[in-house]
């Protein structure tokens, strides 16, 4: 009140109707606005005026109905408070209002209303001018929340002038309130003891002062943690600059009282800091044949991995401070990358992590939040390394070719740092705030492709590709680890399932497409679900009926009697039986349980007609064949391309139009009416099916060229012939990539024949031997050569052939 007597408030006031609340002088209130009139005065006196007089308005309570969406000025309660406003904001959701931050300075009585739109103004009378506190006083009762009913009386309040009409008014209505809360509290109040209620009814005894024996006993034990704290951060093994850090802290917190939210937040920094295995580690086992006996029982085939794997083996034991690798395992699903880091993991006699990265869009996920953040922990890496409790684990950074980008920043820039053998062995957590040596960590990441890593992460690993498994090694595998994995799962014995390895094959062939074991393992998953329910329900007819469910009285004898025959001669019977006979899976049995084949060679249907060729493409998932079909029909001479084609696949389509219409005399090919100018009044057609997939790349060119040399010749393509190869203008065939993947592919579809660029011949090698015997290879370097092995009897003219291979 006394501020209120030293200012003197305009006459005239633009009046703010809230029905929020009372605003009485000397307090202060956040409003909502969003009405039509009071959005007007926000915008026209608060916004847009520069002086100290333009932010002081009369807040006037609405008695009326908030939500009525009547045009007309409600009646105005005749006292009001001139405010000052202190802040506003706006927001335009759920719908554009502002929010004002008021100051009550003092009282005014409403003498004439002197316009209505856009916004009420009035003429005023200023209320509170001499009158002043004597005495002030703090009470330190916390009254809670204020009922619906105060607001009415608020409002009563608010027009006592004088201070004595308001104390007699004010006091009743806190003494109520008083009471109340005190009649809650004994409500609540747990019973006590005698001594302690006689205590607590005394007036004059303040009891939140009297010290209790169980608080001052949580306090002397807190600090013994702390103590202990501080001996644990003392004895430990971290660096000179974290020792440092964790000193400082732990007389900060010594100083700090438990209620503050930062002591948490310290005493679990220095927790953590104390955790982390600053300096322990485990021994590698080191000794090569063990290693490399462990890998060939855990995992079939994948040599190239196991070699690397030996070879730092071997290298670390004739030098024991090597710094950890960066490996990073790039392959299709289900070929074994993640499980092979955990082999790793045991062959080394180390501890295993594995950190999902898939979806990962927050950098913070790598290097931590900053401890000024509510809610901040230290990032996955330190997270790891606490939750193995050793410097030199093995970690498994997964799918790291998923990782996204967003506002919280680059994830995969934050590895960078990680996975720089340069870098690591200082490597700063935001949480922590001191470096970390992450440099005897062997870190594992695993990919399907390695085009959309970024090019300066994919520079500081080294790529490790691991392809598809062929048909041997997939029943290999199948029968070495699959198998008895699903029995153990499902609760059955070899003596009570036999899968020969025929039915495997075929459950390979013709129930899977895939470059890797996943869909055969829950191919087999099926097959024993289906076994098991077999076995269960012949354990169920063997079992005997209880002798307590057979009915007393005279029958009972009879019963007996026939039952003791009948177990007789069932013993005779079971001593006369041959043993239980395993359940056998054939090719009928597959049928029964997985249903008819998913997959049936349907290569040599296909290409029944000219126009149709095989082509080879690499997936993420592995190869895949690729048929490419082509037709003609009178029209202007335009290429139609269908497939979800990219601009790459596009272009090759293009060149071998262009290529074959150059060529078309050489090798008599005429359109519909006999002219060497195939576009001429003919349109063709290209399709690539299963069009839902996208499907772009160069090596598509000599299949494109080998369809539509079929469609105008109309020659049949060889059906057990696939290909690959990038082409050009001139006729000559380039290399491509992921040779080993689409040879794989060729095989399972039961293919005889792959042409390939005559440059690929080195990844040949990296085939294996039983695949090579089976398939016969083509190297190509010009088209000729590619649709002379394309059709039975050869297609191109002998004579030009001789002289471009002379030539090349």
């Amino acid at each position: 009140m006394a501020a209120g007597s030293a200012i003197q408030i305009p006459s005239r006031l633009p009046l703010l109707l809230t029905h929020e609340g009372v605003l009485l002088p000397g307090s202060t209130m956040r409003t909502s606005v969003d009405s039509p009139r009071n959005m007007q005065l926000v915008r026209s006196r608060l916004l847009k005026g520069t002086s100290l007089r333009s932010t002081i308005i009369g807040v006037i309570p609405n008695t009326s109905d908030p939500t009525s969406d009547c045009d007309d000025l409600p009646s105005l309660h005749r006292i009001g408070t001139a405010a000052l406003a202190v802040q506003v904001v706006g927001s335009n959701w759920p719908k554009p209002h502002y929010t004002l931050l008021v100051t009550g300075l003092c009282r005014f009585q409403i003498l004439q209303l002197l316009k209505e739109k856009p916004y009420p103004v009035a003429e005023v009378e200023q209320l509170d001018r001499l009158e002043q506190f004597t005495n002030q006083h703090k009470s330190e009762e916390e009254l809670g929340e204020l009922s619906e009913q105060f607001y009415k009386y608020a409002v009563q309040i608010l027009d006592a002038v004088r201070l004595e009409e308001r104390f007699k008014m004010t006091i009743p209505l806190l003494v109520r309130q008083i009471e109340g809360l005190k009649l809650l509290q004994k409500t609540r109040k747990p019973k006590q003891d005698d001594d302690k209620r006689v205590v607590a009814i005394r007036p004059n005894r303040r009891i939140n002062h009297i010290p209790s024996t169980t608080e001052d006993e949580e306090e002397e034990e807190d600090h013994d943690d702390v103590v202990m704290l501080e001996k644990k951060i003392r004895t430990s093994s971290m660096s000179e600059q974290a020792l440092k850090v964790c000193l400082k802290e732990i007389k900060r917190l010594k100083k700090m009282p438990q209620s503050m939210p930062e002591y948490a937040l310290t005493r679990n920094y220095l927790e953590l800091m104390v955790e982390l295995p600053w300096n322990k580690s485990t021994k590698d086992r080191l000794e090569i044949r063990a290693a490399r006996i462990l890998l060939d029982n855990d995992h079939y085939a994948m040599e190239k991995l196991k070699k690397r794997v030996l070879e730092y083996l071997a290298v670390r034991q004739l030098k024991n401070n090597l710094k950890g690798p960066i490996l990073c395992f790039v392959g299709p699903p289900g070929v074994g990358k993640t499980s092979v880091g955990r082999s790793i993991a045991k062959t080394l006699g180390r501890e295993f992590h594995r950190i999902a990265l898939g979806g990962v869009c927050d950098q913070s996920d790598i290097r931590g939040h900053r401890r000024t953040y509510v809610g901040s922990m230290p990032g996955r890496i330190i997270n790891g390394l606490k939750t193995v409790g050793v410097n030199n684990p093995v970690f498994l950074l997964d799918e790291v070719d998923k990782l996204g980008k967003s506002l919280q920043g680059d994830p995969a820039a934050a590895l960078l740092e990680v996975l720089d053998p340069e870098q690591n062995h200082s490597f700063t957590d935001h949480y922590l705030n001191v470096a970390f040596d992450l440099s005897q960590v062997l870190f594992i990441a695993t990919a399907n492709t390695t085009a959309t890593i970024p090019p300066a992460l994919l520079d500081r690993m080294e790529i490790i590709q691991v392809p598809g498994y062929t048909q041997e090694e997939k029943i290999e595998i199948a029968h070495r680890h699959l198998i008895p994995k699903q029995l153990e799962q499902h609760g059955l014995t070899p003596q009570q399932i036999q899968i020969p390895q025929v039915t495997t094959l075929d459950i390979i062939t013709r129930y899977t497409r895939e470059a890797g074991v996943r869909s055969l393992d829950r191919k087999l998953g099926a097959i024993c679900r289906a076994v098991a329910v077999k076995v269960a329900e012949g354990q169920h007819k063997e079992t005997k009926p209880d002798r307590a469910e057979v009915g007393e009285g005279e029958d009972c004898k009879e019963h007996v009697t026939e039952d003791a025959k009948t177990e007789s001669i069932s013993d005779t019977a079971d001593l006369a039986l041959p043993p239980e006979m395993p359940i056998l899976i054939d090719f009928h049995a597959l049928k029964d349980i997985l249903g008819p084949p998913m997959y049936e060679m349907e290569v040599s249907e296909r290409l029944s007609q000219p126009g149709v060729a095989i082509g080879l493409a690499w997936t993420p998932l592995g190869g895949e064949i690729m048929f490419v079909e082509a037709s003609r029909m009178d029209g202007e001479g335009q290429l139609t391309l269908t497939g979800q084609l990219g601009d790459v696949m596009k272009e090759s389509a293009h060149l071998a139009i262009s290529w074959l219409r150059s060529n078309a005399k050489r090798y008599q090919l005429t359109n519909a009416s006999g002219s060497f100018d195939l576009l001429d009044n003919t349109d063709i057609h290209l399709h690539f099916p299963a069009g839902a997939v996208t499907k772009d790349g160069p090596s598509a060119g000599v299949t494109i060229v080998t369809c539509l040399a079929s469609l105008f010749s109309g020659r049949l393509v060889c059906s057990d012939v696939a290909m690959t190869g990038e082409i050009t203008l001139r006729g000559l065939v380039l290399p491509v990539g992921g040779i080993k993947d689409k040879v794989l592919a060729a095989h399972r579809a039961g293919l005889k024949r792959v042409i390939i660029p005559q440059r690929n011949e080195k990844d040949l090698e990296e085939i294996a031997v039983n695949i090579r015997q089976d398939l016969t290879f083509v190297l190509a370097s010009c088209l000729d050569e590619v649709l002379n092995a394309a059709f039975d009897g050869g297609f191109a003219v002998k004579p030009r052939v001789e002289r471009l291979n002379s030539k090349l």
